[in-house]
């Protein structure tokens, strides 16, 4: 009889990126003492696209459409933190009617992100009723969004000094009718979820967040305003026309995540209010200044009639960045979303970076979670608090990533290279000759030289030999050299697992160069060139591999 053993020892689980409720952006190595949390590390680079890079090399008209793939589920923020970096910059009048669309565009955005918080959290914690529920309203949204800018998520709709186009004709009647219709929507969420025991029971007292900790962790949007800290961006900056409506900051002084539940569900209360607002008392006049189209742009005359005459192509307009910095913020969904701007003078901003709410409030996840249970680590991680296309936005990020990985090749390829030149220094020291040590400092590069050489130099084919056995055989002779470095046994955090498995793969693959050699040899069918293939053959087994195997064995011994 079997009788199953007890583990004492502490257990490390991976949560993520394919774990469903981590959404394919963020994992999490999670250190267990049965089902306590002992230790919690975010891994992050699982989503890039290098935005901030992209931005310093396009105009701001040209970079408007990459930047709601920063969150795609606050997409209108991204838009607007774009245009107001350099409004500001320029001293840019908006007009009004503009910054009353404005405000109705981010508060649809508001309520659509928190939808989508909403449904993913409740599934994640067990109930999977709310999640169909919010797609319901979310696609009234999107339905606006799309009957005002033309698209559904990627709108481009934002321009310096106003917006792209005017609200079509009936716009307002739908959206004052959606209006109506979701504060319903919102009354049937609460009676389902915020009295519901089993919810209290998952959230309550769970993930507790100070006001002191709150500030010192650099926490914004619901996950400051939980802790008791009514601090509102859209009261604190007065941005667009927010003073001029009537409404409250939602706040509350528990600081857990029933606390964060609940000022996202008022926060949607409360957008609903200031777009009703901004619907009924929305002004007349132009929806973009275009006054601003015809600054900072470089004019050619005699081109610029020939384009209006004959090709009516008019240029887009190029706004000069003057040489100084800027920071600008706005209150988004997830939080104080930021950009930092320099100009210098050109059409291109100098220095563009972003200050993403969610990538911040992770910080504090490791100490939230630590002697909790793991059951708890959705409730606390709440996950689309935490932008899905933040976690990557720097290509550094994507570099620290492979360093691990390159350090190790980049250290056994230069100890190869340095046997193999050694080798051949005492080889032909040995036999009186020189060798052909010429490629690199001192000759170290002449074995990468002559493999080049061997797969793409040589077009000398024997007639009478077997000219396919005779082409492929170097193809494997180099090939499988490159095929031992992917045998490195990396574990988790890239840290080698089994020296001894290693090694032996090492072996077996390497042990496919004598291969090719012979049959290049064995395929010009002439017995010199045949002798020639064992020779080789016989000088990488006898030493050449054996040389190769030591520089192995010390590089994984020492980066284990």
């Amino acid at each position: 009889m079997n009788v199953p053993a007890t583990r004492e020892d502490l257990m490390i689980v991976n949560m993520g990126p394919h774990h469903p409720s981590m959404h394919g952006v963020l994992r999490l190595i999670v250190t267990l003492d049965g089902e306590d949390v002992i230790d919690c590390e975010p891994i992050l680079g699982y989503l890039h696209r290098g935005m901030e890079k992209i931005a310093e090399n396009r105009t701001i008209i040209q970079y408007l459409p990459y930047v709601t793939r920063w969150d795609y589920l606050a997409t209108m923020f991204t838009e607007a933190i774009t245009v107001n970096a350099p409004e500001q910059l320029g001293n840019i009048q908006v007009p009004k009617r503009a910054s009353y669309i404005r405000v109705i565009m981010l508060e649809l955005s508001r309520i659509a992100s928190h939808l989508l918080w909403l449904g993913p959290f409740m599934a994640d914690i067990g109930a999977q009723t709310p999640f169909f529920y919010i797609f319901r309203e979310r696609e009234l949204v999107y339905d606006l969004f799309e009957a005002a800018t033309g698209m559904r998520m990627m709108h481009n709709y934002f321009r310096i000094g106003g917006v792209a186009a005017d609200l079509p004709y009936g716009w307002i009647d739908k959206c004052l009718d959606f209006c109506d219709y979701f504060l319903t929507g919102v009354s049937e969420y609460q009676k389902l979820i915020t009295r519901n025991p089993i919810f209290l029971e998952r959230v309550e007292g769970v993930g507790i967040i100070g006001v002191e900790e709150a500030i010192n962790w650099g926490l914004s949007g619901p996950m400051l305003r939980a802790s008791g800290i009514q601090w509102d961006l859209r009261k604190v900056d007065r941005y667009e026309c927010y003073d001029e409506f009537d409404w409250e900051v939602q706040w509350q002084k528990e600081g857990d995540s029933l606390s964060r539940y609940l000022v996202r569900i008022g926060e949607m209360v409360e957008s609903i209010k200031i777009i009703q607002q901004a619907l009924e008392g929305i002004p007349g006049g132009p929806y973009e200044n275009l006054e601003i189209r015809c600054f900072d742009r470089v004019r050619n005359p005699e081109l610029n009639d020939f384009d209006y005459r004959f090709i009516s192509k008019k240029p887009s307009p190029t706004f000069e960045l003057s040489k100084q910095e800027l920071y600008v913020r706005v209150e988004a969904p997830k939080g104080e979303l930021g950009v930092f701007l320099i100009g210098d003078q050109n059409v291109f901003p100098w220095r563009w970076k972003i200050r993403p709410p969610g990538f911040i409030n992770l910080q504090i996840l490791p100490q939230l979670v630590k002697r909790m249970k793991l059951a708890d680590i959705m409730t606390i991680l709440d996950i689309n608090s935490f932008s899905r296309l933040e976690y990557l936005k720097e290509v550094y990020g994507m570099i620290w990533v492979l360093v691990p990985i390159f350090t190790p090749v980049l250290g056994i390829t230069i100890g190869v290279l340095a046997i193999v030149w050694l080798e051949r220094e005492i080889s032909a020291g040995l036999q009186q000759r020189i060798g052909p040590e010429y490629a690199g400092p001192l000759g170290i590069l002449q074995a990468l030289a002559d493999g080049t050489k061997l797969l793409f130099k040589e077009n000398l084919l024997p007639s009478r030999g077997d000219t396919r056995l005779f082409s492929i055989g170097p193809s494997i002779a180099v090939i499988s050299i490159l095929l031992s470095y992917l045998i490195i046994p990396f574990g988790s955090n890239l840290v080698l697992s089994d020296l001894n498995i290693g090694v032996f793969l090492w072996i077996a693959i390497s042990s496919i160069a004598p291969i090719g050699l012979l049959m290049s040899g064995y395929g010009s069918n002439n017995k010199y060139s045949f002798l020639g293939g064992l020779r080789a053959a016989a000088q990488s087994i006898s030493y050449e591999i054996p040389l190769t195997l030591c520089v192995l064995s010390i590089s994984l011994r020492a980066i284990r």
